[in-house]
């Protein structure tokens, strides 16, 4: 198909960029991909093309939108690129690693290439509702949380936590579907639209009020990508924090450690949730809370996002200079509310030799321990 640059220009307002460079100067991925977004919408405006970006720099960008929230036009860089990377993928130029990702979406609703029933092994030995029983609340589980060994944990917990508070929640068990925030930000429309319907019919099959995540990339498509939604969704940390303060949750332990928390992109930067997740941890007895020195919207992404989980580029890892500013703060743990944060975290604690100094835990297991009996 013919690509009609002139159509991105138009869409995205390119012409009003003033090559003040903020974009690449904030991008968290320009040094190590060599992508510079300045001179991309320069190009894109004055040149009208994009042929000399290469895979690694278009493939690389994380979706973060720190681009975004910098540009003092208010341009979208990252929505550039994702129109970009959705033109790529109708002419089939997607990188082996993304298309099987894809494909395994496709196939069995998940990018991890894991069967369809085996959705549920996280929840073996738990008491849980199906969806068809009417619930207040549904868990959308996700596909990371749902099949990562370590991730189930964090579903787990956090599943232990609202039985603790007697919360009536249920799941979609082996019906769920990814949600497809990361395959939109692969650049695959086509499939987004088509997980969103089937989850949507599932949300309204069973009557669906209020949607809680622990992941902020499927809290994002839920909350701000699915049209038509006719249910509240909130995030993991949001929940915790109100049974805590209406005191459903008693915190019956002290947690004597000293932790720091890492902002995910698409929970913070993507959504504006700062707050709750620090006001959940220092309602911890024993906890004592320290930051970042980039936190909140100036939050180091730890690149995981925009497929970069199925995606690798060569150079230092952000999240090992996550885990060495960590460790260097004193911190016994780092506190994390997402599946892509906690496993790139992990990992760079790992190959960072740190692992005598430091965990990596969601907030569910710190708040967790807290109410263990």
């Amino acid at each position: 198909m013919a690509i009609n640059v002139q159509e991105i220009i138009e869409k995205f307002s390119l012409m009003q960029c003033i090559q003040c460079g903020m974009c690449t100067g904030g991008c968290p991925i320009s040094i190590k991909s060599g992508l510079n977004v300045r001179r991309l919408v320069r190009e894109l405006a004055i040149f009208k093309d994009y042929s000399r970006i290469s895979e690694e720099q278009l493939w690389g960008c994380t979706t973060c939108s720190t681009c975004e929230l910098r540009c003092p036009k208010e341009i979208s860089p990252v929505n550039v690129l994702l129109t970009i990377r959705s033109l790529m993928v109708e002419t089939g130029k997607v990188p082996p690693t993304l298309r099987d990702a894809l494909e395994s979406v496709y196939m069995h609703g998940n990018p991890w290439t894991r069967a369809r029933t085996k959705r549920t092994e996280w929840a073996e030995g738990l008491s849980i509702k199906h969806a068809s029983e009417k619930a207040e609340i549904l868990y959308f589980v996700g596909c990371t949380p749902a099949y990562d060994t370590r991730v189930q944990e964090v579903a787990r917990a956090f599943a232990k936590c609202l039985a603790e508070a007697k919360v009536d929640f249920s799941i979609l068990g082996t019906e769920e579907n990814c949600c497809g925030n990361e395959i939109y930000g692969m650049g695959e429309t086509g499939l987004f639209e088509l997980l969103m319907e089937e989850n949507k019919k599932l949300f309204d099959k069973y009557g669906v009020e209020r949607i809680v995540t622990t992941c902020p990339h499927g809290f994002n498509a839920l909350k701000n990508m699915y049209n038509g939604l006719n249910a509240e969704v909130i995030h993991h940390t949001q929940l915790l924090l109100n049974l805590i303060e209406e005191r459903k949750i008693k915190l019956n332990k002290e947690v004597n450690a000293t932790v720091i928390y890492h902002d995910p992109c698409f929970l913070g930067k993507r959504n504006g949730i700062f707050d709750e997740p620090r006001r959940l941890l220092e309602s911890i007895p024993g906890v004592k809370l320290i930051e970042f020195e980039r936190n909140k919207s100036r939050s180091l992404c730890c690149e995981g996002g925009g497929g970069r989980m199925w995606f690798d580029i060569p150079g230092t890892r952000l999240a090992e200079l996550r885990a060495t500013e960590a460790a260097e703060s004193g911190a016994d743990i780092i506190a994390v509310s997402c599946p892509f944060c906690l496993l790139t975290i992990t990992d760079a604690v790992k190959t960072t030799g740190l692992e005598e100094k430091i965990q990596v835990l969601d907030v569910a297991e710190i708040l967790l321990k807290a109410i263990s009996k």
